[in-house]
């Protein structure tokens, strides 16, 4: 690869390496010129462009100079964050002042009860710890007096932060909390997890009748310790390799000092320089409270995978109120009020409880009718559906409904208007009013169960927040409908419908673009990048960056161009970099893989007795593909039509057939390792599975991957058709079916033929089957390839495919 000479800017002083490629220079120069003008970078590069440490080198620059005051880093894949942090050690080793960092896990990870399945059964980690939290925070609230007694010591406290509780009495709590009382050490049997041992006893204590009162309460004493350090962390950035810390060193050594290593984390991120995390911490509003305190204009952020925003971003906004969901929220208000009607006195301390809350009584009857009829109404809108799906013979034989997962909608896909469960809902008499109020009602309900010692893990609150949610979301930008999960139980008490499914109710984001944008504005600049962004001006305009800029490229890497309204997005994309005399890259220009073209793959036989011309050309590229040598990656469109092609090729070549289908992630790890194993193997998959992104087959695990067809979604799903009404809105209609469906089904294909070269070593076969990749087909999507890869892939007919294999082979 070649290297250039650079500017002279400090950048160079940072980069972890003695020297930048070409493409990987030209992206740092740009990043920090888009950062410098709080604009952001759309960066296209594949395996091998240096993304990673180009964008932390930038990132790094900016905060150096005081840009910035920090780096986030974003990235939905766990290989990824691991490669950040080693990337950001690396950098750091060059450094006299290297740059505090910490990478992030959840909650769930780090609990010391919970890792260690010490809290009861019916509780969720997540819940429990938020008790608990509570329970400790009320204990340690101090009334002013007593703010100067000495704390435990820690390593790193939080800035500017005014003291509300006290330390000392966070220290005797968690004191009480060893095995042998205040002033005990560890002893053998104390709580130990990940290898480290704590100061505390296995069980939740209860607060010393001297701190908790006549009733005293569950605490935590590794979140009591927390405030006994005044919410300080016993662990430094100095425990980490290069000053970046991890969950392997935060983890031991705050249950080993007896502090709450998920609190020591959120300490380390108001202190760090670099924060790595994944994509819930910044997209999703209900993670997002872990960093909320450094999302500001100091922050730049880093967007890996960014391909993957779109789609993970509605799913993270996306909401379900399950069938259980609902009885259950009705039972909460049902058994409050069943407690109230037992006397008088009940009455009055139930209304004395919600009335703290100006949430009356019979609010909550309201509430609970409204969730009784909301079942029926559930029940019979699904029976209806199946009826007319499969007619009623389902109601005296469950084998007679389908296999697999259902959408009910419940409005017209194209027609943005009210929903029937909002229609339902007016003609019944639960009107926006009840909506809007349903969330604090169930908030009063769980306070006051709560108080009044009704044993019960309430949801009522959570549901009344997707209530409200379902009445306040417009309906052009999300989709409701029912869902039906394929989920068959062996239980003879459960009968009709949901002996075979699991009902709910879904609020479907469609548009994701305008909450990206907003997360964006929140911020001062960043990072967008993936090896599959083309095409980047379709991106920046789905990504909702183009919401926030000038709407072109107009700032160039010089930075002089200052006087555009709005924060520029600039755009780059790099092409692969690895020695070109190692890969073929090929369009196979067969028969386009339709639907309409290939047949019902069930209903023919096996090896072309009774194929039509498209199956049985497929079968022959098939076999050709597959006979590369080594291990080789056949991506059908769906699972169903890697099932016929795993059929045909376990027959027609002499090697083993790995066929993957949708399953546990456990079963694809098997496979995974089934095909790494022993010697070449076929592996058969669908395009839209996950063996086919974000799997590492590096060095030879992988010489040959083809793609057939364009992986498009089912687009007659309802929530698919609302989708692209929603892009078309937005978008144009001209562009609704393009950026809505094409370009992601592209990008797919793309990250596929992506697993074969990722070294410079490595030599394979890339091939794109199906006459829609040719630049002249109709509705060909060859403008969809990076400009890279446009000018690198060859267009040749399938008879033509055998011999080319055998010559690439031959000339290695």
């Amino acid at each position: 690869m070649g290297t250039r000479e650079h500017d002279g800017s400090t950048w160079q002083e940072l980069f972890g390496f003695e020297e930048a490629y070409d493409d990987q220079a030209d992206a740092i120069e740009t990043a920090i010129t888009a950062g410098r003008k709080q604009g952001f970078l759309a960066m296209e590069g594949p395996c091998g462009t240096g993304k990673t440490m180009a964008a932390l080198t930038a990132g790094a620059t900016l905060v150096r100079e005081d840009d910035y005051e920090r780096l986030l880093v974003v990235t939905p894949v766990k290989q990824q964050r691991r490669q950040f942090v080693a990337d950001l050690r690396q950098l750091n080793a060059g450094l006299e002042e290297p740059l505090a960092g910490v990478a992030l896990v959840g909650k769930r990870d780090l609990c010391p009860y919970g890792r260690e399945d010490v809290f009861p059964p019916d509780a969720s980690v997540h819940d429990r710890c938020e008790d608990l939290r509570e329970n400790t925070a009320d204990l340690v609230e101090s009334d002013g007096s007593s703010d100067d007694r000495p704390v435990a010591d820690a390593v790193i406290r939080p800035r500017n932060d005014d003291i509300w509780w006290d330390p000392q009495t966070g220290s005797d709590l968690a004191k009480a909390a060893r095995p042998g009382g205040i002033g005990q050490q560890a002893i053998a049997g104390s709580l130990s997890t990940s290898g480290a041992q704590s100061p505390y006893r296995r069980s939740q204590p209860t607060a010393p009748d001297e701190i908790g009162g006549e009733d005293p309460p569950l605490y935590c004493p590794f979140e009591a310790d927390w405030y006994a350090r005044n919410r300080g962390s016993p662990v430094g950035f100095d425990a980490g390799e290069e000053h970046v810390v991890t969950a392997e060193e935060y983890l031991p050594g705050a249950v080993e000092r007896g502090t709450c290593p998920h609190r020591a984390m959120q300490t380390l991120v108001g202190a760090a320089d670099v924060v790595i995390g994944n994509y819930n911490h910044l997209f999703d509003p209900a993670s997002r409270g872990l960093i909320e305190g450094i999302l500001d204009e100091r922050t730049f952020v880093i967007v890996d995978e960014a391909h993957r925003l779109e789609e993970r971003v509605r799913d993270l906004l996306s909401d379900r109120l399950g069938r259980q969901t609902i009885v259950q929220a009705r039972n909460d208000c049902h058994q409050l009020l069943s407690l109230a009607r037992q006397s008088g006195d009940h009455k009055r301390e139930v209304r004395a409880h919600l009335g703290s809350q100006d949430v009356p009584l019979e609010a909550v009857e309201r509430a609970r009718d409204f969730y009784d009829d909301l079942l029926g109404w559930l029940e019979d809108r699904i029976a209806e559906h199946l009826d007319d799906e499969v007619g009623r013979d389902w109601r005296a034989d469950e084998r007679a409904l389908p296999e697999h997962d259902l959408e009910i909608p419940l409005r017209d896909p194209d027609e943005p208007e009210p929903d029937e469960l909002t229609r339902w809902a007016e003609e019944a008499g639960y009107d926006g009013g009840l909506f809007r109020q349903l969330d604090t009602i169930g908030l009063a309900v769980e306070d006051a169960s709560e108080e009044l010692g009704i044993a019960r893990t309430p949801v009522v609150a959570a549901a009344g927040v997707i209530a409200r949610r379902w009445w306040e979301r417009d309906h052009a930008t999300t989709f409701r409908e029912i869902e039906l999960d394929h989920s068959p139980r062996d239980d003879q008490r459960i009968e009709g419908w949901r002996s075979t499914y699991t009902a709910g109710l879904t609020l479907f984001d469609c548009l994701p673009a305008e909450s990206l944008a907003s997360t964006f504005d929140d911020v001062g600049g960043g990072v967008l990048m993936s090896a599959t962004l083309a095409p980047l001006d379709v991106f920046t305009r789905v990504a909702g960056l183009d919401a926030l800029g000038d709407g072109s490229d107009a700032a160039d890497a010089t930075g002089t161009d200052s006087e555009d309204d709005g924060r520029p997005v600039l755009t780059r994309s790099y092409g692969l970099s690895f020695p070109p005399e190692n890969r073929a890259s090929w369009i196979v220009d067969a028969t386009p893989f339709t639907a309409r073209n290939r047949g019902d793959p069930e209903t023919m036989e096996p090896l072309g007795e009774v194929w039509n011309p498209t199956r049985d050309e497929y079968a022959h590229v098939l076999r050709a593909i597959a006979r590369n040598p080594g291990n080789v990656l056949i991506a059908m469109p769906n699972y169903r039509e890697a099932t016929w092609a795993g059929a045909y090729l376990a027959d027609a070549v002499e090697k083993p057939v790995v066929v993957d289908e949708s399953s546990s992630n456990e079963a694809t790890e098997n496979r995974k390792r089934e095909f790494f194993g022993g010697d070449g193997k076929v592996l058969v998959t669908s395009t839209r599975g996950t063996l086919t992104e974000g799997v590492d087959y590096d060095g030879a695990k992988l010489r040959a991957a083809a793609v057939v067809g364009v992986p498009l979604v089912n687009i007659g799903s309802p929530r698919v058709r609302a989708v692209q009404r929603a892009y078309g809105d937005v978008f144009g209609e001209d562009h609704a079916f393009e950026y809505a469906l094409t370009i992601p089904a592209v990008r797919r294909a793309r990250q596929a033929i992506g697993r074969v070269i990722r070294g410079a070593d490595e030599v394979g076969v890339r091939a794109l089957v199906g006459a829609r990749y040719t630049p002249d087909a109709r509705h060909s999507v060859f403008e969809y390839l990076s400009p890279a890869e446009r000018e690198e892939f060859v267009t040749m007919s399938p008879e033509f495919l055998p011999d080319q294999i055998d010559r690439f082979w031959a000339e290695r």
